[in-house]
């Protein structure tokens, strides 16, 4: 029998950006992101990975892991809108940008580049075998849940992942999602 190997995915804290529905730069937590993630119990894993942002590290450090940056963690890009307000975007581009995977009419990821670029991460830790947490963004962790469950990539923005969620994956062959108690 293969043994099974733990990912947990952790959604960095809340930003301003998240609060405003604004696009995110790099930028640090709320203070109530701080208090939040602060509050959380304490994961165990044999590696941490962090995304690069600040937001990323900053979720980590509070929760007292030392992480190793992986760049594949990083957000979805978000080009020309970057620091713009979610509202601000006309709505025809905000409409093709939630219902075509492939739109990059902003001038950075589509959806369907944050999937696979997470998908050869996920294929990357299957490999390596080793217990891990990765703090990442909600995008992260929208697309390894797609994966997962082997899920179209239109179902992407179906899926709310709220700040400092613990999503936990097991991998014996095939992902599967955990749900913990």
């Amino acid at each position: 029998m293969q043994k099974v190997l733990r990912l947990d995915l952790v959604s960095h804290g809340m930003t301003e950006a998240m609060r405003k529905a604004r696009f995110p730069v790099d930028e640090p937590l709320t203070e109530a992101g701080r208090r939040a993630v602060s509050a959380t119990g304490r994961l165990q894993a044999s590696r941490v990975l962090t995304a690069p942002e600040r937001r990323t590290v900053e979720t980590a450090a509070l929760m007292g892991l030392m992480g190793e940056e992986d760049d594949r963690l990083r957000d979805l890009d978000a080009g020309a809108w970057r620091g713009g307000e979610l509202m601000s975007v006309p709505k025809e581009d905000l409409y093709l940008w939630l219902t075509d995977p492939a739109y990059r009419g902003h001038g950075g990821e589509s959806v369907v580049d944050v999937i696979e670029r997470t998908g050869e991460w996920m294929a990357d830790i299957a490999v390596e075998g080793e217990p891990t947490i990765a703090i990442t963004h909600p995008a992260v962790v929208r697309a390894a849940l797609l994966i997962t469950l082997d899920a179209p990539a239109k179902s992407f923005w179906r899926i709310d992942v709220p700040p400092v969620c613990v999503t936990r994956l097991h991998y014996r062959g095939e992902w599967t999602l955990h749900f913990r108690p």
